[in-house]
């Protein structure tokens, strides 16, 4: 329970708020120009998700750390049971894809409550298994607890959003103790895989691969499954490409080199730079983008958001973003890194994970560097479980700073 508001983390809370503020005001200029007032009114509606967000951010700090680690596994269990439900009764807005539940003006994505039942459950688990931090049994239960949401998620189906999962679980095996040798060793048949592009990189990764094994020392057997494992992967490397559709090789060479096909998979990519590089230092001004006035901009309230940021505020305003985003991240780790509770250092570490990885995503995304997945810019993009989901996972955050000394 918080008892006293003056010891909160007012400046974390603050820089959260300001990215909240400038999501909607990018919002409102992205649908400025639209052609419907439904379009126009999005900022309005983001208006009243960051209200229905902040009281959800409320109930958070009010409730003890101590209620989530005990309802952990019955919050994965209604997760699951949404995830199931989602693919038989869902809306679909873009092809058949499933992904939220339409209730009138509010779609409820229950991806989004399965990031936070699978946050506090991994962290539930770190917390007080007693197998060690490269235990097999440990790693294989531990994935396994990420596979079976992450799973659902990819039948909907959502590539993007179920990376997520894995990512959070990477994050809580190194923060649990696992060595960074050993998230390589895991990590190592999906690098060959890339690596096998080129017989000359793949021979050098090969190489480098073999080379860490000897360094890690994991034991002959897993060793010996680790090169084996390398090399099944890099081989049929070949035939995977081979099997994918056309659209999909498309868009796996138009992300290498957009102008292939600059009216098709290569057009956001390349209006997105345009928006960004048009804006130079200082931006074109507050409702005054080109790119987002003529509708050149794809998605630009969502997926695309961050380029309205580049072409209207320009530079400066990028890295004012770039900075409030890096300063919420320093606070959050210094946090996971002074809590007691083991438990809530983990909740802490998985929520910082997920924030971030979005955020990297979806801006490499807009500038190209990121293959286009529709992950969405947290606090900032369109999106109203989205942004609750963010302002819960600082509501974790805040509490665990104002509760550090607890165990």
């Amino acid at each position: 329970m918080i008892h006293r508001y003056s010891q909160l983390d007012w400046k974390l809370i603050g820089a959260v708020l300001a990215l909240s503020v400038i999501g909607i005001l990018l919002i409102m200029s992205a649908q400025y120009h639209a052609t419907s007032t439904y379009e126009q009114n999005y900022y309005l509606r983001q208006s009243l998700w960051l209200v229905l967000a902040l009281l959800a951010f409320a109930v958070v700090i009010h409730l003890p750390m101590r209620l989530f680690d005990a309802g952990t596994y019955l919050l994965y269990g209604i997760a699951l049971v949404l995830l199931v439900a989602v693919l038989a009764f869902g809306s679909a807005k873009l092809s058949d894809a499933r992904r939220f539940f339409s209730l009138g003006p509010i779609n409820l994505a229950p991806s989004d409550v399965a990031k936070v039942a699978l946050l506090l459950t991994l962290s539930r688990f770190f917390a007080y298994t007693k197998l060690p931090p490269n235990s097999k049994r440990r790693l294989a239960l531990s994935a396994i607890l990420t596979l079976i949401p992450a799973a659902l998620i990819l039948k909907q189906p959502d590539l993007g959003t179920s990376l997520v999962f894995f990512v959070m679980l990477f994050v809580l095996w190194f923060w649990s103790g696992l060595s960074t040798g050993y998230l390589f060793i895991i990590c190592s048949p999906l690098l060959s895989l890339v690596a096998a592009s080129h017989w000359i990189a793949w021979a050098l990764y090969i190489m480098v691969l073999l080379v860490i094994l000897f360094a890690v020392r994991p034991g002959l057997l897993l060793g010996i499954i680790t090169v084996i494992m390398n090399i099944a992967f890099g081989a049929i490397m070949p035939l995977l490409w081979n099997r994918l559709a056309d659209y999909q090789k498309l868009r796996i060479l138009v992300f290498l080199d957009p102008g292939r096909d600059p009216r098709g998979a290569g057009y956001q990519i390349i209006q997105s730079k345009i928006a960004i590089g048009s804006g130079g230092l200082f931006g074109k001004g507050f409702l005054s983008g080109s790119q987002t006035r003529l509708d050149f901009t794809p998605e630009r309230h969502t997926d695309f958001i961050f380029s309205v940021l580049g072409e209207e505020f320009g530079l400066w305003g990028c890295l004012l973003v770039l900075l409030l985003f890096s300063y919420v991240f320093y606070r959050a780790i210094r946090v996971a890194a002074r809590c007691r509770s083991r438990f809530a250092s983990n909740v802490v570490m998985g929520a910082i994970g997920i924030i971030m990885f979005q955020f990297l995503v979806n801006v490499g995304m807009t500038l190209g560097l990121m293959p286009v997945t529709g992950l969405a810019l947290p606090f900032i993009s369109y999106g109203g479980t989205a942004l609750v989901l963010g302002w819960t996972l600082v509501g974790f955050i805040v509490a665990a700073e104002y509760h550090w000394q607890e165990y």
